[in-house]
């Protein structure tokens, strides 16, 4: 029998684009996390801001929650829609809307694809610097929610930094035009900045204006084969003394094994345990700088081996090896911690985690990466097989009690750029206050006085 509200939603907003098939319902109703059993009430794809806002006002009338949906490539489950929720789709709404040559700002639909704004500002001669593996997929609408990083954050920083102005519908179903791309705005508080990493459960970013900046100038790319983990921020170090670096990124062994098998070629004639990918601006001295760092650290023993990109196609294939390894993790439906810390407290936490780890997971495989340069780690703890999954995640999740702990205890963060979601939502008090907690809990019941938006992740009502 159908759902009247679902009757009654078509009524609200004549037109609307509804999808209620069960494939439909599952595919849209889940992100990557892949630990809940998606169950949504239907799912909506709007065409317009103002068919946004009456589904809001509609879910409001019907005390029905809301999740905001993007690429859905999170990790974190904050686009899971597990309990009759409606999933907002974005997918129609995915245009650039306009290019400012003077304020160099390119304005978009949330909905479009972050390849898809690299390459609307590459046509312009400029570049969007935002950059991550699943480029193709996720939406700036998702970059926003969860102020995503990626592999260029130590050059370029984080979605944040590039976001002039957005609007957002929130739970009331008003159109708040935020900051309107201007670089100097004291007039009050910046909202535009509480929309961002606010997960959806502030609003629904319909729109946003980001700033682009002048092309990258041309790079090389050098792999590192390190012969162990406390080698990591020594050579970090090294390198950052003599060049000004685009990324600085690291896997281990256990990774490199995973991207291989999923169809890289091997770098190196040997495996080592540690591997780092740099990236810098190419030049003579450049590359005679980022040599005479790499035999600085040969002598030290810090380093093992390396190479360096002779072309684009080199540089693509090397960067393959840290780029693909979430896509080849994927089938084993991984445990994620993605953390960070203080770069200066890095080597303390390290040495801790690793030992914690070891400690707890004597039968599992971890695999370390992450965006060393800028403190995030990711840890992707793999399933035995036989072992159920229920008994997996709570095994998992005891000892991400045990690394929150440590986090608080370095100063970090239980979500570096995945969000908190529903994953981390038990986790939230280690990196932050309760003062905190409870001023986003008002600011929350101000733009969303019922809880329609994304209702049950960041934290319960």
């Amino acid at each position: 029998m159908p759902d009247p509200r679902l009757e009654s939603l078509r009524q609200a907003v004549p037109g609307l684009s509804l999808k209620t098939d069960p494939a439909d319902l599952e595919h849209y109703g889940r992100d990557w996390t892949r630990r809940w059993t998606p169950a949504p009430l239907a799912i909506a794809l709007p065409g317009t801001v103002a068919e946004v806002q009456q589904i809001v006002r509609w879910a409001n009338a019907h005390r029905v929650g809301l999740v905001p949906s993007g690429g859905r490539t999170g990790l974190s489950g904050g686009a899971v829609a597990a309990n009759g929720e409606l999933v907002v789709s974005l997918d129609r709404m995915n245009k650039v809307l306009g290019f400012d040559a003077i304020d160099r700002t390119l304005t978009v639909q949330a909905g479009i694809a972050l390849q898809t704004v690299q390459d609307a500002a590459r046509a312009q001669g400029l570049q969007y610097p935002v950059d991550f593996a699943s480029r193709g997929s996720c939406s700036i609408g998702g970059n926003i929610a969860t102020n995503a990083g990626g592999i260029r954050v130590l050059r370029y920083g984080n979605t944040r930094e590039w976001i002039a102005g957005l609007k957002l519908v929130t739970g009331h179903g008003d159109v708040l035009d935020l900051n309107r791309g201007l670089v100097k705005n004291s007039s009050g508080y910046d909202l535009r900045h509480l929309a961002i990493a606010s997960e959806g459960t502030l609003g629904i970013v319909v729109e946003a204006t980001l700033r682009l900046t002048d092309p990258a100038p041309p790079s090389n790319v050098m792999l590192l084969a390190l012969p162990s983990f406390e080698a990591l921020m020594q050579v970090f170090d090294a390198f950052r003394l003599r060049l000004q670096l685009q990324a600085f990124e690291f896997f281990t062994d256990r990774a490199l094994g995973h991207v291989l098998a999923h169809g890289a070629q091997p770098p190196f004639a040997e495996t080592h345990p540690f591997y780092v990918v740099t990236e810098f601006a190419s030049g003579e001295a450049e590359e005679g700088e980022a040599l005479a760092a790499f035999e600085q650290c040969m002598e030290r023993g810090l380093v093992s081996d390396g190479v360096i990109s002779q072309s684009g196609a080199q540089a693509a294939q090397l960067w393959r090896l840290r780029e693909d390894i979430t896509e080849s993790l994927a089938r084993y439906t991984p445990y994620k911690n993605d953390v960070s810390v203080r770069i200066s407290a890095m080597p303390a936490f390290l040495a801790e985690t690793q030992a914690l780890l070891a400690d707890e997971y004597p039968d599992f495989q971890v695999v370390w990466f992450g965006h060393i340069g800028d403190g995030n780690l990711h840890i992707n703890v793999l399933k035995p097989e036989g072992l159920e999954q229920d008994e997996f995640v709570a095994r998992c999740g005891r000892v991400t009690e045990l690394l929150a702990a440590c986090l608080q205890a370095h100063g970090g963060s239980i979500s570096a750029e995945h969000g908190i979601g529903l994953v981390k939502k038990p986790y939230l008090s280690s990196t932050r206050s309760e003062a905190e907690i409870a001023a986003m809990r008002g600011i929350k019941s101000v733009l969303d006085p019922n809880g329609v938006m994304n209702p049950g992740k960041l934290f319960d009502p």
